[in-house]
């Protein structure tokens, strides 16, 4: 007989996961000595996995579903409305091939040359007494790397408005108050802007790449056979763009990472391309980026002698996952060489969700991010330098995403 799976005993725990952020999950692991828990968020029971083998039963498609798991704050902000992250079965195999298409080497070199031009373009026209931030800095030179690569014209005049908008996206959806209908707002305004584009190119006012992402999405046709809205366009263009411009919140952490970690920065000096991914894949494992994924059961079932019954909210600790101590050794400390010969499985190490790439819901712009951060790591070290000011490295676990208070400032630049 199944037995009852452990429960975080008393009301709503809303206020607790804004509170506690991308502690959550693990906290209430430890507490409860427990992979898998039952709590309430939002009003509604709901199921909190953590760990590769949590992460395994998460990503089966016979098991759960992602039409109706997002709550619609995570919709109004950070997704869109009906894009590739609310999609099953063979509608979301046929969107995620449309993304896939564009992930082969010939791209990320492009993407890499992009960020390395941009970077050196910004701190070219930045004055070297300046202090700058390094989160809003990516957020420029992420932006237009995302733009240029995809297709979708962007007006110097318009840049850092549009990389303010972009922002929103993903700083908004755990947010309340005045920050949260910012960014609603802000996407509003993204989707406006994105699908005059659409528009645009459809009715032959500006003449696109047809090898663009732009291109391809703007002429793309659903498994029927039917061209998809200009709204559903914008939203998959902006499921390009603004996991591209979040890079910033990485570029923070590498920011961070190089100045917690010395001794890690010396090694890069001169590092090839393989050290380089190890001490980036550490960052990704190391720092927080998204804590939760969410899902629905999409049947009952039985698991580890536990019973699932269909439509329970499900949510995947990504950030806890990344530090489980069954999948690995020493988690609470930084050590890019653990990646030294390492063996990846779809679930044990998941910053941007976990599965396959083809037929599952692993972020398809997983190679992008790499190749970005990997191009930001060698430009900081290899070919600038800088100093850095006294300032608040701290950040908050219930600030989500994560960022160093002071964002990580820098001065005193100059290329080698």
């Amino acid at each position: 007989m199944a037995g009852e799976i452990p429960k975080d005993e008393g009301f709503d725990k809303t206020l607790s996961v804004l509170k506690e952020g991308y502690n959550f999950i693990l906290n209430r692991k430890e507490d409860l000595n427990t992979n898998v828990f039952e709590t309430r968020i939002l009003g509604e029971k709901a199921i909190c996995l953590t760990g590769s083998k949590g992460a395994e039963l998460f990503y089966d498609n016979s098991k759960f579903r992602r039409s109706d798991a997002a709550p619609s704050r995570v919709k109004k902000t950070l997704f869109g409305k009906g894009g590739l992250q609310g999609l099953d079965g063979t509608e979301h195999q046929h969107r995620k091939a449309m993304f896939m298409t564009l992930m082969d080497d010939d791209a990320m070199g492009e993407i890499d040359l992009l960020m390395r031009k941009y970077w050196r373009k910004y701190f070219e026209e930045t004055g070297s007494i300046e202090t700058i931030e390094l989160y809003e800095a990516a957020k420029i030179v992420t932006l237009q790397t995302a733009c240029e690569w995809t297709g979708v014209p962007l007006k110097r005049k318009e840049t850092v408005e549009r990389a303010g908008q972009i922002s929103d996206l993903f700083e908004s959806p755990a947010a309340l108050g005045v920050q949260h209908w910012k960014g609603r707002f802000s996407r509003s305004k993204a989707n406006d802007w994105i699908e005059g584009i659409v528009d645009d190119v459809r009715n032959g006012k500006i003449s696109v790449d047809e090898h663009r992402a732009v291109y391809t999405f703007s002429w793309h046709r659903d498994e029927n056979g039917e061209m998809l809205d200009k709204k559903t366009v914008a939203v998959e263009l902006l499921n390009l763009i603004r996991p591209m411009t979040a890079v910033s919140v990485w570029t923070a952490m590498i920011g961070l990472a190089l100045h917690e970690f010395p001794g890690e920065k010396g090694k890069l000096k001169g590092a090839d391309d393989q050290k380089i991914e190890w001490f980036i894949q550490e960052v990704r494992r190391y720092y927080p980026f998204f804590p939760f994924a969410a899902a629905r059961t999409d049947a009952d079932f039985e698991w580890k002698g536990f019973k699932f019954e269909e439509g329970t909210l499900t949510l995947l600790d990504l950030y806890g996952t990344n530090r489980h101590p069954d999948d690995w050794v020493h988690p609470e400390q930084f050590m890019p060489e653990r990646f030294e010969g390492w063996q990846q499985t779809p679930f044990n190490f998941i910053p941007q969700g976990g599965g396959t790439y083809d037929f599952g819901h692993r972020c398809a712009g997983e190679f992008i991010t790499i190749v970005m951060m990997k191009s930001t790591v060698d430009f900081l070290v290899n070919e600038m330098e800088y100093d850095v000011p006294d300032q608040d490295f701290d950040f908050e676990f219930n600030d989500i995403p994560a960022v160093p208070n002071d964002k990580v400032k820098i001065n005193n630049y100059r290329f080698k």
